[in-house]
């Protein structure tokens, strides 16, 4: 089988199109013949050495993968040949066939695209449960989102105006702004490209303010970091909750004396973790998902494809922040 793998630390141009043996279910397992795995900002950082798990080298990147089971292993129960599935199995998706752990996998629905299903689970799962078990979201509440137009702000977007929230998008270009206006945002911001001197910085926060009304914003989302983050949080309300997602502009470092002056919680989201430590709470919030997908009131959107030999352009592409919505490897 061919697999796209990272031998060396580095960017996606280290990456190299090899041929690998064909993997066989070990007990317990099922093997997935890859249709289609979408590309996070994980991906980035974990040919780089930089995300929270160094996996053995060579391995391939991509975490969340469609495909159709080819085998399965001695022990499984409930899946077959050719049921079509999609999993999150943090690294390793960028090859013709994997091994997975059945409990990573989900049924994919008739009539949905194996492009469709790969962009699910990585984006929603972590938005769900940051907006309602970090940043308890109520019907009612506003909500502001960083970096809307990428694949966690575009379904940040949906499921806040799904929980009744007045969402506010923020975003770096005009293209994005539409973007999440059609995904249903109520208000859309469009900020510069940081760094920010201090002028830039108040000029933003009181853009943020502006949109957040006197009360400012009740939740906060933000999947961006660097320079944006303290103009944002000075726009959030009384208890608000400010969700620290990702840092693709970099890492902040907040005043905490503003935390103070608005008794607000600043909430940390490690979305893998909770599923592992809470596989139940983890399993609810995928059955409230694929019911809002059945409904057509969530929606991936995969903006662009690549073949396999350039799954190195669609992590580049990633890594530049030129993403709206999803970018996907179709391996199959």
């Amino acid at each position: 089988m061919k697999a796209l793998l990272s031998q060396a630390p580095g960017g996606p141009e280290t990456l190299e199109l090899t041929e690998r043996p064909d993997p066989i279910p070990a007990a317990g397992q099922v093997v997935v013949a890859v249709k289609a795995c979408a590309i996070n900002y994980p991906d980035v950082l974990i040919i780089e050495d930089r995300y929270q798990f160094k996996p053995p080298r060579p391995f391939a990147p991509g975490g969340e993968i469609a495909g159709t089971i080819e085998s399965v292993g001695e022990g499984v129960t409930g899946w077959s040949v050719g049921d079509r599935v999609i999993g999150m199995i943090g690294h390793g998706g960028l090859v013709e066939k994997v091994a997975v752990d059945p409990a990573r996998l989900y049924a994919l629905p008739q009539g949905r695209s194996f492009a469709e299903g790969a962009s699910l689970i990585l984006t929603y799962g972590t938005t769900i449960h940051a907006l309602l078990d970090r940043g308890h979201l109520k019907e009612g509440q506003s909500l502001l989102i960083l970096g809307a137009a990428g694949g966690v702000g575009l379904a940040a977007i949906e499921l806040g105006k799904a929980f009744g929230a007045r969402v506010v998008a923020a975003v770096s270009s005009d293209e994005k702004a539409a973007a999440a206006t059609a995904a249903g945002a109520d208000e859309t911001i469009v900020y510069g490209r940081a760094p920010f001197d201090k002028d830039q910085s108040k000029a933003l926060a009181e853009q943020f303010k502006a949109a957040g009304g006197k009360g400012g914003f009740d939740v906060i989302y933000d999947p961006v970091g660097g320079d944006y983050a303290e103009p944002a949080l000075r726009s959030i309300g009384w208890e608000g909750r400010y969700l620290v997602v990702g840092f693709p502009a970099g890492i902040p470092k907040l005043p905490l004396n503003l935390t103070l002056l608005k008794s607000c919680d600043v909430c940390g989201v490690f979305w893998g973790a909770f599923a592992a430590r809470d596989p139940q709470a983890n399993a609810a919030h995928m059955d409230h998902l694929f019911r809002l997908w059945e409904q057509g009131r969530i929606a991936p959107r995969v903006t662009e494809t690549f073949p396999l030999d350039r799954g190195g352009d669609a992590i580049a592409k990633m890594a530049a922040r030129g993403a709206i919505g999803k970018l996907v490897v179709e391996v199959g």
